[in-house]
């Protein structure tokens, strides 16, 4: 597997491995196929993983910790606070204030079972606490050895610019595919100007852009995708439309679609990283050999013409989350 590096020296490979749907919002999980899946990924030199608290809430990190428990040498291990929970899974909102960045690392180093967490990021930016306020408290865990790097997500380049000032972002993680090219508008033109590393979540539009989650609204209801509006009513039948134009470059290509649009992200400069989730080892196995498909600039721009940006029906989370994006 290809290394890349993210801001401040911070490499990883090519593609990491999202950690999130092993224990929650896409469906029952298995605990034993997920850690056998982180197992298969750090064989095959995929060596970034990521997680958050509030995944579960807590139980991802605790799953993560389990997997690597022997293997922690072989690991660049990112997780997130922000996003607060309480135990019983409720949403508490976003908190940014450094009281709670001090608790939430330490609980997130407990549950990892690690010494130090490689990349920690602000989750979710708090529009009521001072960006500088939150990132003087990140950049004492580094301070005191708890921490390596720092990022942020979800946050426009202003945002970006203040907490840079405060201490050097390694990387900024954002939602970024081919139905999904907001960074485009100004957020990558500032992180390359700053030299902060792209980690690119959900590079397979949580699943749409494989061509396997047709009639979403059938499925699992613990998996959110089944009132996602992207994936649903007129607006997912739409979408469906730009699948099957991905569908028939693929063929041509003589891969899969997740691969095609896997490696459309991976085309998109070697600051950037893409984190396809996965629970099972079959699309991870799947992921990996994207890594192998090689655009030329006219595959690159058939496959935007194939899903115009301006085509994509439907907002990326329901309403009541839009609010915490581009903080």
């Amino acid at each position: 597997m290809e290394r890349r590096k993210l801001g401040q020296g911070l490499e990883v490979s090519a593609q990491g491995l999202g950690c999130m749907g092993m224990s929650e919002f896409y469906g029952e999980g298995d605990d034993t196929e997920s850690v056998a899946t982180i197992h298969a990924a750090l064989d095959h030199g995929v060596n970034f993983l990521d997680t958050a608290d509030m995944y579960g809430p807590f139980k991802n990190e605790a799953l993560v910790g389990s997997a690597i428990q022997q293997r922690r040498s072989e690991v660049v291990i990112a997780t997130k606070f922000g996003n607060e929970r309480g135990e019983d899974g409720t949403y508490l909102g976003i908190n940014g204030r450094p009281e709670y960045v001090l608790k939430a690392c330490e609980a997130s180093l407990r549950r990892l079972g690690v010494d130090v967490i490689d990349l920690y990021y602000q989750h979710r930016v708090d529009r009521g606490v001072p960006i500088e306020e939150t990132w003087g408290a990140m950049r004492s865990l580094v301070e005191a050895g708890k921490v390596r790097h720092l990022g942020i997500s979800e946050a426009s380049s202003a945002t970006i610019e203040r907490a840079h000032a405060v201490h050097p972002v390694t990387a900024l993680q954002s939602e970024y595919s081919l139905w999904t090219r907001d960074p485009e508008d100004d957020v990558l033109d500032t992180c390359r100007r700053l030299g902060i590393g792209f980690v690119a979540y959900s590079p397979l539009g949580r699943g749409f852009l494989t061509g396997e989650t047709s009639n979403r609204e059938a499925k699992d209801p613990k998996d959110f995708r089944s009132v996602n509006p992207r994936f649903v009513g007129d607006a997912g039948a739409n979408n469906l439309k730009l699948v099957a134009n991905l569908e028939s470059i693929a063929h041509e290509k003589n891969v899969s679609v997740a691969q095609l649009a896997l490696a459309w992200v991976l085309s998109r400069g070697p600051d950037v990283v893409p984190i396809p989730g996965t629970k099972r080892r079959k699309w991870l196995m799947e992921n990996i050999a994207a890594s192998d498909v090689v655009l030329s600039d006219a595959d690159v721009a058939a496959l935007e013409a194939a899903v115009p940006r301006a085509a994509v029906a439907g907002e990326r989370y329901v309403e009541r989350a839009m609010g915490s994006l581009n903080g």
